[in-house]
């Protein structure tokens, strides 16, 4: 077994998506990998939600969820690992907002802002998701993350009526060998 992540680390919140194939099993080997590593630590995670496509809408359902993990990795090589999980899960970027097998998305990492080619932090439209809401309301915490709960919690109260399309599905279980906490 490995030993957890050592002190000096960073939180960060993961949004985790899937709508092709078994979506539950998908989102399962996600986590499963993303805990592999011996730079993150899984900490949190949210339920399952159902959640009807955005943008491009000719497409199967979503389920989705949030994770909290802890690392010791920067935001861009965190990000390089996420997009590696998702190419080993058969991640096929041709339409924007396409389906897929799975999609991961960083939305915050402590306090950092970040604007590169590849990254930014904290999610540039996270708060106006409800898919993402929802789960991330669900695991963030006020005395842990004052700034970012409240944020969760004002974007909620804007976007009320669209939650209307998101459907709790169930408590997500993490595989027996998971360091999920």
């Amino acid at each position: 077994m490995k030993s957890s992540v050592p002190s000096e680390y960073s939180e960060a919140y993961i949004a985790l998506g899937a709508n092709l194939g078994d979506r539950e099993q998908t989102l399962t080997e996600a986590i499963q990998m993303l805990g592999d590593h011996s730079d993150i630590e899984i900490v949190r995670c949210s339920g399952l939600y159902e959640t009807a496509p955005v943008g491009y809408i000719d497409q199967p359902s979503f389920l989705n969820m949030v994770l909290m993990l802890r690392t010791t990795l920067e935001p861009e090589p965190l990000l390089m690992s996420m997009l590696d999980v998702e190419n080993k899960l058969g991640r096929v970027r041709d339409i924007r907002w396409g389906p897929r097998t799975v999609d991961l998305d960083l939305l915050w990492m402590d306090h950092q802002q970040l604007h590169t080619e590849r990254l930014e932090l904290p999610h540039p439209r996270m708060n106006e998701r409800a898919f993402v809401l929802v789960p991330l309301a669900e695991i963030v915490s006020s005395d842990q993350h004052p700034e970012l709960f409240y944020s969760v919690q004002q974007s909620l109260q804007l976007i009320e009526a669209e939650q209307q399309g998101i459907h709790y599905v169930k408590a997500f279980t993490m595989p027996f060998n998971s360091k999920l906490k």
